[in-house]
C-alpha cells in the first residue's frame, strides 16, 4: 500500500508538472507591443543569415501581435518589444541586419523590390539587402521585427540589442543623421529667397572631368524615372543619377529626403537688380558651338546649358541658379562713372584703385589731372565684355586706366598749363570724339569725358602761383569791363534821367497850357465880372458922389450961414480953434487958473511957462477977433465967382442919375 501510494503521488506530481509545462506555452501580447519569437532548438539550424525563414532554430521572421498565443514550452522564447512610432513631421531610418550583400558602389541598401518592411520573409526573398536602407519611414506606427530591422528616430532607437559593438555603430549612425538634420524634412520658405543644393552620397561616381552631376529624369510622366526631387533614391539612381553635387536644386517647399542618401545645403538665390544683367559662366554641360563669330578671337560664346560663357545674359529678376555649377557676373547696364580721383569712388566701386593722371605740360609743369569718364555697356554685349576681361573691374584697371592715362599724357605735352586750363572745354569735346572709337573696340559706349582742374603734386606750389596770377589778371580784366559797363550805365542813366525830365517837363507844359487856357477863360470871366463890378461901382460911386455932393453942398451952405452968423470965416476958424483947445484942456487936465502966479519978471522963482503960452494964445485969438470985426463990412459982399459955382452945383443936383445908361453903353 505504501509503495502504491508513493507511485500514485509521483504520478500526480508528474501530471501536474506536465500540465504546468503545457500551460507555460501560453503567451499574452498587449496590443501596444509585439512579440519576437526565438526558436531554441529544432530539426535544423540557420545556415546563413540571421532570420530562420524555413523553421530552423533561431529568430523567426513572424512577430506576435496583441492577444493570446501558444508556443511550445521551452522550445520558443518570446521577446516583448514596443511598436515603432514615428511622430508627425518626423523621419525614421531603417537598418537591416539580414539580407543580401551591398554592391561596391552602394552606400545604402536598395529597396526597389521591397514593398513592406513589416514582412521580413518578403523582404529577404525579394532581394532585400542588409545595412542602412534608402527608403525612410514617415509618420505612423509600425510592427517591425526588431531582430531584422533597427529603426532610428529622433527620440530613440528601436531594436533588440545583439552586441555592444553593434549598438555603438547604431548610435554613431544616429549622431550623423542628427548632425545633418535628417530627422526632419527639408523646408524651404519663400520668404528666405534660398535654394537647396543637393549632394548625393550613393550611386555611381561622376565621369572624368565632371564636377557636378547633370539633371536626370524628373518627369512625373515617366514613373520609372521620377525621383520626386531626390525623395525616391531608387528611382533617382535608376534614371541614371550619379553621386556628388547635383545641378538640379530644390526650391520652395517641403522635402522628405534620406540624409544618409543626400544632404542639402542652403544658398541664396541669384538676384539681378534692375539696371543690371547677369552673365553666366557655366562649369558644366556639353561643349557648345562658338556663337561670337569668326572675327571675335577673345573666347567663345555658347548657348544656354552648355559649358562656357552663355550668349544670353540673365535679365533682372530672381533665379534658382546653382552657383556650384557656374558663376554669374553682374554687369551694370546703367551709366558707369569712373573717377580718376584719389579718395573718390564711384557708385559701382570699379574705380577704387584709380588716381589722378600725372601730366608733363609743354611749359614743363607737372600737374595732376582729375578725370571722370561716363561709359555704358549694352546688355547684349555684356557677355562679350565678360568673356574678354572676366569682370568689369579688371577691364577698368588693366585696359581703361592705361589707355585713358596715355591719351591725356599726350594731350598734356601739346599744351601749356594755361592752355590746359583755358581750353578745357575743347579738350573734353576732342577727347569724347577720339576716345569713343577706342572704347567701342572693347564693346563699351563712351558717353562723356569730364576734366577737372589740374592740381600740383605734393609740396609743389608753382601751379597755384600761376593760377593766382591768372586770377589777378582776370580780376583786373573784369574790373576794366566793370568800369566800362558802369560808364555805359552812367550814360544810359543820364539819358534815362533826361528822358524822365523831358517827360516831366512835357507834363508840366501840358499842365501849363491847360492852366493858361483855364486862366484865359477865367480872365475873360473875371474881365466880364470886373466890367459888371466897375459899372456897379461906378453907379454906386456916382450915387455916393451925388449923395456926398448933396451933403457937402448942404454942409457948405450951412457952414456959410454959420460963418456969416459968426461974422465971417475968420471968426469961424477962431471959434473952431477955441472949441478944440477947450477939449484938449479938458482931456489933459491942465489947470486953467495957474496955481502959481505968473509975474512979469522972467527970473522970478516959480514962474510957469504955460501961463505965458496961454496968455499969448488968447491975445492972438482976441486980436484976430478984433481985426475980423474991423473987416466985416468989407467981406459982407459976395464974390460973383462963388455964386456962379454955387449955381452950378445946384443945377447938377437937379439932373437925373445917368449911371445906368452909361453902364449899358460900356457893356455894349
Amino acid at each position: 500500500m505504501d509503495l502504491l501510494a508513493v507511485l500514485g503521488f509521483l504520478l500526480f506530481c508528474l501530471m501536474g508538472f506536465l500540465v504546468l509545462v503545457a500551460l507555460s506555452g501560453i503567451r499574452f501580447i498587449p496590443n501596444n507591443r509585439i512579440g519576437l519569437v526565438e526558436k531554441r532548438f529544432g530539426m535544423s539550424s540557420v545556415k546563413a543569415g540571421l532570420i530562420a525563414l524555413n523553421g530552423e532554430a533561431g529568430y523567426q521572421p513572424q512577430v506576435l501581435r496583441g492577444g493570446l498565443h501558444y508556443l511550445m514550452p521551452i522550445q520558443y522564447v518570446v521577446h516583448m518589444m514596443p511598436l515603432v512610432t514615428i511622430s508627425q513631421g518626423k523621419i525614421g531610418y531603417i537598418f537591416a541586419r539580414d539580407g543580401g550583400q551591398l554592391d561596391p558602389s552602394q552606400v545604402l541598401a536598395s529597396n526597389e523590390a521591397v514593398q513592406d518592411f513589416q514582412n521580413v520573409t518578403a523582404f529577404l526573398k525579394n532581394g532585400g539587402q542588409r545595412g542602412p536602407q534608402r527608403r525612410i519611414l514617415r509618420e505612423g506606427t509600425y510592427a517591425f521585427n526588431l531582430v531584422q530591422f533597427v529603426v532610428i528616430t529622433e527620440e530613440r532607437v528601436f531594436s533588440l540589442p545583439m552586441s555592444r559593438e553593434e549598438n555603438d555603430v547604431i548610435l554613431r549612425m544616429a549622431e550623423v543623421i542628427k548632425e545633418r538634420g535628417g530627422f526632419r524634412p527639408v523646408v524651404i520658405k519663400d520668404t528666405d529667397d534660398k535654394i537647396g543644393v543637393v549632394t548625393v552620397h550613393d550611386g555611381p561616381s561622376l565621369g572624368q572631368g565632371e564636377i557636378i552631376a547633370r539633371v536626370v529624369g524628373d518627369d512625373p510622366a515617366q514613373a520609372e524615372t521620377y525621383h520626386n526631387k531626390f525623395q525616391d533614391a531608387d528611382h533617382f539612381l535608376k534614371a541614371g543619377g550619379h553621386r556628388g553635387r547635383q545641378l538640379q536644386v530644390l526650391v520652395e517647399g517641403t522635402y522628405y529626403i534620406n540624409r544618409l542618401f543626400a544632404t542639402v545645403e542652403m544658398i541664396p538665390k541669384t538676384i539681378i537688380e534692375v539696371g543690371n544683367v547677369g552673365v553666366v559662366v557655366s562649369y558644366t554641360g556639353d561643349t557648345g558651338t562658338d556663337l561670337s563669330g569668326t572675327e571675335y578671337r577673345h573666347g567663345e560664346l555658347v548657348s544656354k546649358g552648355n559649358r562656357g560663357v552663355w550668349s544670353e545674359p540673365l535679365l533682372p529678376g530672381k533665379y534658382a541658379f546653382n552657383t556650384y555649377a557656374g558663376k554669374v557676373t553682374t554687369v551694370p547696364t546703367t551709366n558707369i562713372i569712373l573717377k580718376w580721383i584719389r579718395n573718390e569712388v564711384g557708385a559701382h566701386h570699379f574705380d577704387e584703385n584709380l588716381s589722378e593722371v600725372s601730366l608733363i605740360t609743354k611749359d614743363a609743369f607737372e600737374p595732376n589731372l582729375p578725370l571722370s569718364v561716363v561709359v555704358h555697356i549694352d546688355y547684349q554685349k555684356a557677355p562679350l565684355v565678360i568673356q574678354r576681361f572676366g569682370d568689369i573691374k579688371r577691364l577698368v584697371e588693366q585696359t581703361l586706366d592705361p589707355m585713358v592715362s596715355a591719351y591725356f599724357k599726350n594731350i598734356g605735352q601739346t599744351r601749356t598749363l594755361i592752355q590746359l586750363i583755358q581750353e578745357r572745354s575743347q579738350i573734353q569735346q576732342q577727347a569724347s570724339i577720339e576716345m569713343k572709337e577706342k572704347f567701342e573696340h572693347y564693346n563699351l559706349a563712351l558717353e562723356e569725358v569730364l576734366i577737372g582742374t589740374p592740381s600740383s603734386p605734393a609740396g609743389d606750389t608753382q601751379i597755384e602761383t600761376i593760377l593766382m596770377q591768372l586770377r589777378s589778371r582776370q580780376v583786373a580784366a573784369e574790373q576794366v569791363e566793370t568800369y566800362n559797363q558802369q560808364e555805359k550805365a552812367a550814360v544810359k542813366e543820364r539819358e534815362l534821367r533826361e528822358a524822365q525830365s523831358r517827360a516831366q517837363m512835357q507834363t508840366k507844359m501840358t499842365e501849363a497850357e491847360l492852366s493858361i487856357s483855364i486862366q484865359t477863360n477865367q480872365g475873360k470871366a473875371e474881365y466880364q465880372r470886373s466890367i459888371q463890378q466897375a459899372a456897379q461901382i461906378r453907379a454906386l460911386a456916382e450915387a455916393e458922389a451925388e449923395k456926398t455932393a448933396r451933403i457937402g453942398i448942404a454942409q457948405a451952405l450951412a457952414t456959410e450961414e454959420q460963418v456969416r452968423a459968426y461974422g465971417g470965416p475968420q471968426f469961424q476958424v477962431t471959434q473952431t480953434v477955441l472949441n478944440r483947445f477947450a477939449e484938449a484942456i479938458q482931456t489933459s487936465g491942465v489947470d486953467v487958473v495957474p496955481r502959481i502966479m505968473v509975474t512979469g519978471g522972467g527970473n522970478a522963482e516959480g514962474s510957469n511957462t504955460s501961463g505965458s503960452i496961454m496968455e499969448a494964445l488968447l491975445t492972438m485969438l482976441l486980436s484976430e477977433r478984433y481985426s475980423a470985426l474991423a473987416g466985416e463990412n468989407e467981406k459982407e459982399q459976395r464974390s460973383p465967382e462963388a455964386d456962379a459955382i454955387r449955381q452950378q452945383i445946384y443945377d447938377s443936383m437937379k439932373k437925373p442919375a445917368s449911371g445906368e445908361s452909361e453902364g449899358k453903353k460900356e457893356k455894349q
